[in-house]
Formats: C-alpha cells, sequence, structure tokens
C-alpha cells in the first residue's frame, strides 16, 4: 500500500520518491485563507465529491516574519537554562530508571548539568550575534489567496458545488 507524499506526480497521486510537480487541474474556487479553501473541499468531500481529485494551490506565496519580543541578556539566558534544565531532567530520568543505586542523585545531576549546559550554549550564541538579531519572531509561509483546483473530468460539477456554498454562506 503507498500513501500520499508532499511530493506526489498530481491531484490524489500516490507517487513515492518522485520530485516535486506543479500542480494539475482546473480552478473551482479561490479563497482568501486558507481555511476557507479547507472548508470549500469539506464541503465537497461531504457531498461525495471525488476530493482525491482536488488540489489547494497557495499562490502568491510568501514568508511572513512576526516580531515578537526583544532580546536580551536576561531572557536569552532564561530561556538556555529552561530549555537546558528540561533536556537535564529528562536525562537524569532515563539514567535514574536504569541505575542500580538510587534515583535522586542522576536526576539533581542532569538537571544542574543540563542548565549550566543551557546557559553556556544561549550566552555563546547570542554573544556571536554581537547585536545583529536582538529580537524573537516566528516566521510563516502563507500565501496572497488559495485555488482549489480539480481533474477536468469532474472541474464543471465541483464549480456547481462551490458555488452553491458561496450562496448559503452569502445568506
Amino acid at each position: 500500500m503507498t500513501t500520499a507524499t508532499p511530493f506526489a506526480t498530481g491531484a490524489g497521486s500516490t507517487g513515492v520518491n518522485a520530485l516535486p510537480t506543479l500542480p494539475t487541474g482546473w480552478p473551482i474556487g479561490s479563497y482568501g485563507t486558507y481555511e476557507e479553501a479547507q472548508r470549500a473541499v469539506d464541503h465537497l468531500a461531504d457531498n461525495d465529491f471525488p476530493v482525491a481529485d482536488v488540489t489547494i494551490v497557495g499562490v502568491d506565496a510568501m514568508i511572513v516574519e512576526r516580531v515578537t519580543g526583544r532580546l536580551t541578556w536576561g531572557r536569552v539566558l532564561g530561556a538556555g537554562a529552561a530549555s537546558g534544565a528540561w533536556f537535564g531532567l529528562f536525562v537524569g530520568l532515563l539514567l535514574g530508571l536504569f541505575s542500580t543505586g538510587g534515583a535522586l542523585v542522576p536526576i539533581i545531576t542532569g538537571l544542574v548539568m543540563g542548565t549550566i549546559f543551557g546557559l553556556t550554549s544561549a550566552a555563546i550564541r547570542y554573544s556571536g550575534q554581537r547585536g545583529r538579531r536582538d529580537f524573537a519572531s516566528t516566521t510563516q509561509l502563507v500565501a496572497g489567496r488559495y485555488d482549489v483546483l480539480s481533474q477536468p473530468r469532474n472541474a464543471e460539477r465541483g464549480k456547481e458545488m462551490l458555488t452553491t456554498l458561496a450562496w448559503r454562506s452569502a445568506a
């Protein structure tokens, strides 16, 4: 049994290890958000449309970086210590599970060593930036619009179904 991959060869394809290709099909709807396009395909699926022939295509792709705050030494070291402490706690718990002696010493050792390692690595990374990037951010890939495509054999029927959905939504 094969499963669909991100590198499938077309709408509804189950190609394995295929190279990325452009989507095929006729446009049957265009939406401003991915959620609207998803709702349209869900409507098609609910009404027994062969959705294996459908593809959602993001058009006018953009990378959007949203700044979430300013980085300071305190924030960097705090985040490094917390991250290191969690990792150290995890390693300490694993060592504690498999040790023949008590579990408390490996847990505390892992926690302390993880915190020190997290602090040190965060400080080295942040000082290496030399003030060039003193902010935290998240990055997303978004599209200006989302087109729903269908293979030609069902495109007219799909377009009619989505037109009906649009009329119901507008009312």
